[in-house]
């Protein structure tokens, strides 16, 4: 079996001289690595994995970005304000910091770059796709134009520093079986023409308001709070989850929070409808986007 090398050999960095203690075994039923897609109060935010908290990380550079990028991942605005003008941060779609079953999983994922990028039309490193996700999801061009990120920011090398120990022992160029799950059949998605986003809205307050607010900007439950869903602090017009399509998968098989998968195919592509009828801000670079590749029907604010 191949094996991620160079990460052994950076984790091996990371750790201090001494074996590092044997995890201790995880209270609750997993699926694989992952918390599983069937949480409950209980499961809900817990991290199988957690850098803050493993004793074989020391106070080592690689092992201060591991955990920086872990902060970065779960509080991407507080962390770097200046490349998150909205109010999203990573973990607002890969739920778990990363970590959860059908929720956009990222374990194991960084050994599967670099790869192709349709949107672009060329071949991604990991930090290239973390840069991306700056731009679009966290609308870092909202912010000051000659302060955007790049592949060797500081905050872009810390959050690959984490994913990359988040894939600690994964096969190079193999995915995960749980990678690219969040997507509906082809033969049950309905054409983007004869969805209806008041169908959407009148699904949207009965599922979604508990969490997300009437407005959608969400709701605080204790000290967490989803990301706003539209509006100048969500995510961008460039980003994926402005793809109906895209956005319907994250709906069908992570939401809501405490009961994923409650939704049919229809509903979850009628609530994505409404969500992206929504105003947000725009992504200046939409121009270069899809220059090689045919547009995907589901990217409404590219539509002249």
């Amino acid at each position: 079996m191949l094996v991620l090398i160079s990460l052994l050999l950076v984790v091996t960095a990371a750790c201090s001289p001494s074996p590092p203690p044997v995890a201790a075994p995880s209270p609750y039923k997993l699926s694989g690595p992952l918390v599983s897609s069937a949480t409950n109060m209980v499961t809900a935010w817990y991290l199988p994995k957690n850098p803050l908290t493993d004793r074989s990380l020391d106070n080592s550079k690689l092992s201060q970005d591991i955990k920086w990028g872990f902060r970065l991942f779960t509080n991407t605005p507080h962390e770097a304000p200046q490349f998150a003008p909205s109010k999203m941060s990573c973990n607002n779609c890969h739920l778990n910091a990363g970590q959860r079953e059908r929720s956009l999983p990222l374990v194991g994922v960084a050994g599967m770059f670099p790869e192709y990028n349709r949107r672009s039309a060329r071949l991604y490193s990991l930090n290239d796709r973390i840069v991306d996700c700056f731009l679009r999801s966290e609308n870092a061009t909202g912010g000051v134009e000659d302060e955007l990120p790049s592949t060797t920011s500081p905050e872009v090398l810390a959050l690959s520093a984490y994913l990359t120990w988040l894939a600690r022992g994964s096969e190079v160029g193999k995915n995960p079986p749980w990678r690219g799950q969040n997507v509906i059949e082809a033969s049950n998605l309905i054409p983007v023409e004869k969805l209806d986003p008041r169908r959407g809205e009148a699904l949207f307050m009965e599922h979604c308001t508990n969490c997300h607010g009437e407005d959608g900007q969400g709701v605080a439950i204790g000290d967490k709070k989803p990301g706003p869903l539209w509006g100048p602090d969500s995510w961008n017009d460039g980003a994926g989850a402005a793809r109906i399509y895209t956005l319907a998968g994250i709906i069908r098989y992570a939401m809501p929070y405490l009961d994923p998968g409650r939704l049919t195919d229809e509903e979850a592509q009628q609530i994505a409808a409404f969500v992206n009828s929504k105003p947000r801000p725009q992504y200046p670079f939409k121009h270069q986007d899809y220059r090689t590749e045919k547009l995907p029907p589901d990217s409404v604010y590219y539509r002249k």
